[in-house]
């Protein structure tokens, strides 16, 4: 069921152009705030808006959830999305490569996101599968 819910949130991202996304799982380490985090990035604040506008709207439909927490909406910077045991942090690029998350956790598991074929993206270009 995780594995689902985290490929609808990778998805909605992707559906946005979020670019670089990957999860970590936490599950392993002690006083984790969260069993995964989901970690991506864009390249202005009004996409990082989209993407996290669209993950919401996802995770509403297809998962039937809606986040415990936001923060960062008011800026577009960097926005966090708390589902309880998915946290997704949205980042413009430059503030991802200076906070460098996932480098505090590199010793978990790590799962990169490739676009997928039938993603919605791909479908709305107009582009074969």
């Amino acid at each position: 069921m995780i594995t689902h819910d985290l490929r609808v949130i990778a998805d909605a991202i992707q559906d946005k152009k979020g670019q670089n996304v990957i999860s970590l799982d936490l599950r392993s380490m002690d006083g984790a705030i969260s069993d995964f985090f989901v970690v991506c990035n864009a390249d202005s604040t009004t996409n990082v808006s989209a993407i996290a506008d669209n993950i919401l709207k996802e995770a509403r439909e297809q998962l039937g959830i809606k986040p415990l927490r936001m923060q960062g909406m008011e800026n577009n910077f960097w926005i966090i999305l708390d589902y309880g045991n998915i946290v997704v942090h949205v980042f413009q690029t430059p503030y991802r490569d200076f906070y460098r998350l996932e480098d505090l956790w590199a010793d978990v598991p790590r799962k990169e996101y490739a676009l997928r074929s039938n993603s919605r993206r791909k479908k709305n270009a107009g582009e074969k599968e």
